[in-house]
């Protein structure tokens, strides 16, 4: 199971789409508000969340984090933003990786590998 969160329209869409072509089960939120919640009740083995630096999304990853039942479950961001500085702070908000929008809908099978990789 996934949860996606996403404000646009598209890419948001394809990549759930995507995640149900690959055999995911897939919970969408309409708020990102709540998110260490939602993934407390649902226990996903990820969550997508598209990363924007106008969205609140930073603080959400923070309390995913922070929540012992949740902070195992690694963060698949997804952002158009080119800006190096709140890439940068995604990363030290918990995201596990950060990737274009465009990457996500091409290499979503091999992203997913990376990012749920077991040490």
């Amino acid at each position: 199971m996934a949860v996606v969160y996403y404000s646009n329209l598209i890419p948001g869409s394809q990549v759930v789409s995507r995640l149900q072509d690959l055999g995911y089960r897939v919970q969408t939120l309409s708020t990102v508000k709540g998110l260490a919640e939602v993934c407390e009740r649902e226990k996903p083995l990820i969550v997508l969340i598209e990363a924007l630096p106008q969205a609140d999304t930073l603080p959400e990853i923070r309390a995913l984090r922070s929540n012992p039942a949740t902070q195992h479950i690694p963060a698949l961001g997804f952002s158009g933003a080119h800006d190096r500085a709140f890439q940068e702070s995604a990363r030290e908000a918990g995201v596990s990786l950060l990737a274009a929008s465009a990457a996500v809908l091409e290499q979503l099978p091999q992203l997913l590998d990376q990012v749920l990789q077991v040490d």
